[in-house]
């Protein structure tokens, strides 16, 4: 009768500390913060698909053009499963809003000599980026 209270409070604590644990990761991560001052949105597309493929396309002016602060924040954009997000890092010389489209190149031409890299991540979640910049 004992031990089964002692192994019921034992249970107990590592589910409790599992807890703690899953609560104090979820609420330490930077979020949008630390890339303020980075980057500023030029446009944004998505397409009114909710039960198919959704496809996100995110035209940004980057302020800071170091290559892992770009992967870091293309990384962390919403993704649905199936779908596809689409990201595009252009040099601040862009001061215009972007139109974007649903077909490729999903940006007017003319702005391509601006770009500066590219992620994608792909419809089963594997994130892909290309940089531009040599």
């Amino acid at each position: 009768m004992k031990s089964n209270r002692v192994i019921f409070y034992l249970l107990g604590f590592i589910v409790l500390i599992l807890l703690v644990q899953i609560v104090r990761s979820s609420f330490s991560n930077p979020g949008t913060k630390a890339f303020e001052g980075k980057f500023e949105e030029l446009g944004f597309y998505r397409n009114e698909n909710n039960t198919g493929p959704v496809l996100r396309v995110y035209a940004i002016r980057a302020l800071d053009t170091d290559i892992q602060w770009m992967r870091e924040f293309a990384d962390a954009q919403p993704h649905t499963k199936y779908g596809r997000t689409l990201v595009f890092f252009f040099t601040s010389d862009i001061d215009e809003k972007v139109s974007l489209s649903p077909q490729e190149p999903f940006f007017p031409e003319e702005l391509q000599p601006y770009l500066l890299a590219k992620f994608e991540k792909t419809p089963m979640g594997e994130g892909r980026f290309t940089s531009e910049v040599q």
